[in-house]
């Protein structure tokens, strides 16, 4: 199946977001245009959202999860999700929501920092530890939060405190890293990818040059490893790297990498050419793509660590997955090897 039987395939699936993310990010659509518009209420409307919403409560908290991180079930993860399936920006309704997830990682531990020696003494204090240099600290919460405000239309004044965090935590490499061991020196893709993307979409929003250089700064650190490759011998760095998921929440593949590169507007460089050319390998005789690998371990409304509201697809050898399929697609067509 081509590429473009494949998007007229997406165009009618019964997801509105599956057919947002087809008109906006691979055709290109207008989202203040009376079709978009019309199509993100439907969204907000759709049996996924309302799902994801539905522990909501008459203040607008979301109630009964262990916290906003709580994985992957909290505000932070469900105001993540919100922000990739095109819902409507400036919904009031999500402002306490919001509110709950720029507290969180804008308490006053983040400001503070200090001194461990070893790996033990990275606990003792609530704060920042600080070792051989380095902030470790998991700089894709900050990062993630910071995303989804912007892209829902949530952003108050507390996003410049984000994004100074961001930058003052950023590693001597381009990256960042929580790793409380003392000789970790390098940074991780995690919380690189994220932070990297936040700082993107801040500089965008505010037209900040230090969070432009800093986000600029991350790029070469994914390129020298061509995105899934060691620097040393060219090995793949971990196998789920170059498996396909959807949703990845703070998790790391080459799909979730690539799209977030073509979201920051960053594709022009051959080192690219590697994680591209694996994808088009993976994708199905028939068309498409699978979700190869999941992170979510059971959908359901009860509250439990590694639970979804909502069933993404499930994973498959064989069979197209909607929501990986329609991400592949904007990939290749913001790098410019989409065939229609």
């Amino acid at each position: 199946m081509s590429h473009a039987a494949v998007m007229d395939k997406l165009l009618q699936s019964d997801e509105p977001s599956i057919r947002w993310k087809i008109k906006v990010n691979v055709l290109g659509m207008d989202r203040d245009s009376g079709d978009i518009q019309a199509l993100e209420q439907d969204i907000k409307q759709s049996p996924r959202v309302k799902a994801l919403l539905q522990h909501i409560d008459s203040s607008g908290i979301l109630q009964g999860a262990r916290g906003v991180y709580a994985k992957w079930q909290g505000a932070h993860w469900v105001l993540m999700t919100l922000a990739d399936l095109g819902y409507p920006r400036g919904d009031r309704a999500l402002f306490p929501m919001a509110n709950d997830v720029l507290t969180t990682w804008l308490a006053p531990r983040y400001f503070h920092e200090f001194v461990a020696h070893r790996r033990d003494d990275a606990y003792t204090q609530d704060a920042i530890p600080v070792m051989e240099g380095r902030y470790r600290t998991c700089t894709s919460q900050q990062g993630n939060a910071l995303y989804s405000v912007l892209r829902l239309g949530l952003e108050d004044d507390r996003i410049h405190q984000l994004a100074e965090r961001l930058r003052y935590w950023q590693w001597p490499d381009g990256g960042w890293n929580c790793d409380k061991d003392p000789s970790a020196h390098t940074s991780t893709f995690i919380h690189t990818l994220y932070s990297m993307r936040a700082l993107a979409l801040y500089a965008q929003h505010t037209g900040d040059a230090d969070s432009l250089a800093s986000w600029q700064r991350a790029v070469e650190f994914f390129l020298q490893r061509r995105l899934y490759k060691r620097v040393s011998t060219g090995g793949v760095i971990a196998r789920e790297f170059v498996k396909l998921h959807y949703p990845l929440y703070w998790h790391y593949d080459i799909l979730g990498a690539l799209k977030i590169f073509a979201e920051i507007n960053f594709t022009d460089d051959e080192r690219f050419t590697d994680a591209l050319d694996l994808l088009e390998e993976k994708a199905l005789p028939a068309g498409g793509w699978p979700s190869e690998s999941r992170y979510y371990k059971k959908v359901t409304s009860e509250f439990d660590l590694g639970n979804d509201y909502v069933d993404w697809g499930g994973t498959s050898a064989r069979k197209l997955n909607e929501w990986v399929t329609a991400d592949a697609l904007y990939v290749l067509h913001r790098f410019g090897r989409l065939k229609t």
